[in-house]
């Protein structure tokens, strides 16, 4: 996913990877922040109209399980971004803080 938005944002900027310009200095020029990090501020953004039910994300589905490595689940997901960012569920309560500790700032 990295590799297609450098790959885009290269573009925009007239530059290919021969050019050796590293990816902060067109991040830069172009003036975004990195996707991934966007993604993971949106992921745990307070949903604005339909909100996620605790039954939604933790219900086990019925049935045989299929061969090789099971799917990531929403809950392991979440757990995941949590320790990334060093949040811990006690900090959802407040929603101030919350939302500085996830904001990702853009560089413009």
């Amino acid at each position: 996913m990295g590799v297609a938005e450098m790959r885009m944002l290269r573009g925009m900027c007239g530059h290919t990877r021969k050019d050796k310009i590293e990816n902060e200095d067109i991040r830069g020029k172009v003036g975004v922040a990195e996707i991934e990090g966007k993604m993971r501020e949106n992921r745990f953004r307070r949903p604005t109209d339909t909100p996620v039910r605790r039954c939604d994300y933790r219900t086990e589905v019925q049935g045989r399980r299929g061969r090789g490595r099971p799917r990531k689940t929403l809950e392991e997901t979440l757990r995941k971004g949590l320790e990334y960012l060093d949040l811990t569920e006690d900090m959802t309560q407040n929603r101030a803080q919350w939302r500085s500790r996830i904001h990702i700032a853009d560089p413009t």
